[in-house]
């Protein structure tokens, strides 16, 4: 599945401020709601379900990267947005380190296959070191949107 399917590019953040996880989180599923994606009634309780989901594992999956997601009735079809934290946080990443990278995901509860292919093809492009190296370095969201359509073109080893 294709980057351009579910990232709203309006909802891209190159430079996050939050410090803390649910910081990151909030300040991602804030950023769905301004771009229009989700409802701000919605918010709150989308929140609160992405930590519960942290709550059974962290989605710090490593190498910097963490891929917060859920499953939530408010959605109508998969929807996701990127950030950067320049600087780095603590995510309780399974190997120890501090994650920069990060892919919020929100699904509705009846399409399971949608949300794992996204996930499939978050993993397949963060294993490679180049399109991580090109995602830190990225200092706008224009510049995220275009690694992305990059990715689509299959232009990395992936």
């Amino acid at each position: 599945m294709k980057f351009s399917v579910f990232i709203s590019p309006k909802a891209i953040r190159a430079e996050l401020s939050a410090t803390t996880k649910e910081g990151v989180i909030a300040e991602l599923v804030h950023a769905l709601v301004e771009a229009g994606e989700i409802n701000a009634a919605d918010q709150e309780d989308i929140i609160k379900a992405i930590m519960k989901r942290e709550e059974l594992g962290s989605t710090g999956i490593g190498r910097g990267v963490a891929v917060p997601h859920t499953k939530h009735a408010s959605v109508g079809k998969l929807i996701g947005t990127v950030g950067v934290s320049q600087t780095g946080l603590d995510f309780e990443s399974l190997d120890g380190q501090v994650a920069s990278l990060f892919f919020l995901l929100v699904s509705p509860p009846d399409r399971p296959g949608d949300h794992l292919r996204a996930l499939e093809n978050i993993s397949r492009q963060l294993r490679d070191d180049t399109f991580c190296r090109f995602l830190r370095q990225s200092t706008t969201p224009d510049d995220i949107v275009q690694l992305l359509e990059e990715a689509d073109g299959n232009q990395f080893g992936a």
